[in-house]
């Protein structure tokens, strides 16, 4: 049976991991098993507790009524907080499980925190999901479906959570199959078996480890762009505006592009993007 594990490497996410978590039950399809795997990276901003309340709630326990009546009892979820909307058809089931939602503790750094989770995964699909993106409805179907076309990895086209001019051309670019419009904001699904040839993460890189895997797709013309968007935050944007962290991200890529070492990445990176949390 096909099976999707959603790995989300988190680090600071109070603000987010909820309403992703929400998102994630509400949107993905009814047909299919998934997992949840969330690797954190020492997050001190009560994230931890967020994601380990909302795995205590047992889905199974809610009590439905009928479609018709268009109602639903939620005490257990309203006992932690958990939004109130209804959630997709598959985790309406009185007679389902729960979702396994797992919340392990990692090294700090993406790579690192997205390979403990490829580890620790029991699919035979690999998500990755950054944890201010939100993917699209029926986003597991929608990647199940590439994967038996014989498209082993790929990614969604991109949306910011913004209006202006600049970022929505960016997105609309994301529509092609073009390396240079690929990033993590995407996502990325990949099956074990390729994702364990390529050898994961490249655990060198703090920063731009998902373009050292997508360039080993790209390289083996293993890569598809899935029609459908995925939203994603632009609050790096915000924080610094729009064109300096552009200017600073298109530094990146051409400091990598003349032979950059990891080091001086994550120096760059360090010195004109990270915000401390």
């Amino acid at each position: 049976m096909t099976k999707l594990s959603i790995i989300i490497p988190m680090l600071n996410e109070a603000d987010n991991i909820k309403n992703l978590l929400e998102h994630i039950l509400q949107n993905v399809s009814q047909k299919n098993n998934i997992e949840i795997i969330i690797t954190d990276g020492g997050s001190t901003d009560g994230s931890q507790e967020i994601v380990a309340n909302f795995s205590d709630v047992t889905l199974s326990a809610l009590v439905y009524r009928s479609k018709s009546e268009g109602e639903v009892e939620r005490s257990q979820a309203s006992r932690n907080k958990i939004n109130t909307k209804v959630l997709d058809a598959k985790f309406a089931n009185a007679n389902s499980t729960r979702t396994d939602i797992q919340l392990l503790s990692a090294e700090k750094g993406r790579a690192k925190q997205m390979n403990l989770g490829a580890k620790h995964a029991s699919g035979n699909i690999l998500y990755f999901l950054h944890a201010d993106s939100f993917p699209p409805k029926n986003f597991d179907q929608l990647i199940i479906n590439e994967v038996e076309k014989g498209n082993s990895a790929g990614c969604f086209r991109l949306q910011f959570k913004s209006n202006h001019w600049w970022l929505r051309l960016a997105s609309w670019f994301t529509k092609f199959n073009w390396k240079a419009c690929r990033g993590g904001d995407q996502s990325q699904f990949i099956t074990r078996t390729l994702f364990n040839e390529i050898g994961g993460y490249d655990e060198t890189f703090t920063i731009y480890e998902d373009y050292i895997l997508i360039n080993a797709l790209y390289a083996r013309k293993e890569f598809v762009v899935i029609n459908k968007k995925i939203q994603t935050s632009a609050r790096l944007y915000e924080i610094h505006g729009i064109w300096k962290l552009q200017y600073h991200f298109w530094m990146i890529y051409i400091k990598k592009w003349f032979g950059a070492s990891a080091e001086d990445l994550y120096k760059y990176y360090n010195n004109y993007i990270n915000v401390k949390k």
